[in-house]
């Protein structure tokens, strides 16, 4: 059974709420249709009748007052909330549901921004990041094919805190979602110091601050990509190595180098990529492409339910 299918399956054992604010995007409609059929979660399309206006209205004064220290206006505040993504956040705040999807209709500037501020940042990490779950057909490498990419959609230029931070995210994930044991590679353009650079040196503290934290995390770095996923490779290039090759979490070194990596990967093996989906946060929510399919959005509410349970 491939990832996917075993991602479908986990989500039937225990359903969970998922709200689609994107009520008028016909792929969200589909996929709340599908999703109902094969029991993968219960899903909630947000149209505008069920939202509550004495509901709304307090919504956004406890959004005001969460933020007026930062000189923001009421009337911002109002227009925010015309749009259903913000109703959807705060529901997934306070638990009258237990994830939320979207991104079909909105940009991921847009679904990091309600999502941050209305859900809300987990104390253990403080930032918010992504990922992706990538999962490659025919493939011997990672997890019989099956990766986590991160960051490849929120944080332009991570330090080594929040590069330890996205590691650490992306490993639960990889432990919840796929059942798999995680392998921490982080991602440069050097193999343990054949080239000092002060992104080997981040990266370095990165894992030095990972290890730390979480001692029994296989992860290793500074790491060229075809010694953190090639095990004949890693034989002359790092022998050493705990992760032998075989990593199945890839952490990159800046968002340029993993949503452009993601994006190749995926165009050019026929790899299916779910997310993106945002790590870090108080509450389970998933991004998703513009350009998404309806079989994507499925599986990215299966996801998101998983985290939930």
């Amino acid at each position: 059974m491939d990832a996917i299918s075993k991602i479908r399956k986990q989500a039937q054992k225990k359903l969970k709420n998922i709200v689609l604010p994107e009520y008028d995007d016909k792929r969200t409609i589909e996929a709340a249709r599908i999703i109902h059929q094969e029991g993968i979660a219960v899903p909630l399309i947000l149209t505008p009748d069920l939202i509550d206006k004495d509901v709304l209205e307090r919504y956004i004064e406890e959004y005001y007052k969460l933020y007026q220290s930062k000189d923001i206006d009421l009337n911002i505040v109002k227009k925010l909330f015309s749009d259903n993504l913000y109703y959807a956040a705060m529901m997934t705040r306070e638990g009258k549901t237990d994830g939320l999807v979207a991104g079909a209709a909105h940009t991921t500037a847009d679904m990091a921004r309600a999502c941050i501020r209305c859900i809300g940042l987990d104390e253990r990490f403080t930032i918010a990041s992504s990922c992706f779950i990538m999962d490659l057909p025919n493939s011997q490498y990672g997890d019989n094919g099956t990766f986590i990419f991160a960051d490849c959609g929120v944080i332009p230029d991570p330090n080594a805190r929040q590069l330890s931070c996205i590691a650490l995210t992306a490993a639960e994930l990889a432990g919840k979602v796929l059942n798999i044991t995680p392998r921490v590679a982080f991602l440069s353009y050097s193999t343990k110091g054949s080239a000092r650079t002060k992104s080997a040196e981040k990266i370095s503290e990165a894992l030095a601050l990972l290890r730390a934290q979480a001692p029994d995390i296989l992860a290793d770095g500074e790491l060229q990509a075809d010694s953190a996923i090639v095990p004949d490779v890693a034989k002359i290039k790092c022998p050493d190595s705990p992760i032998s090759g075989e990593a199945n979490v890839l952490i990159f070194p800046n968002l340029e180098a993993g949503n452009i990596c993601y994006k190749l990967v995926q165009r050019l093996s026929g790899c299916r990529a779910l997310g993106p989906l945002f790590l870090g946060l108080n509450k389970p929510a998933s991004d998703l492409s513009r350009g998404c399919f309806v079989e994507d959005i499925v599986d990215c509410v299966a996801v998101t339910a998983i985290r939930a349970q």
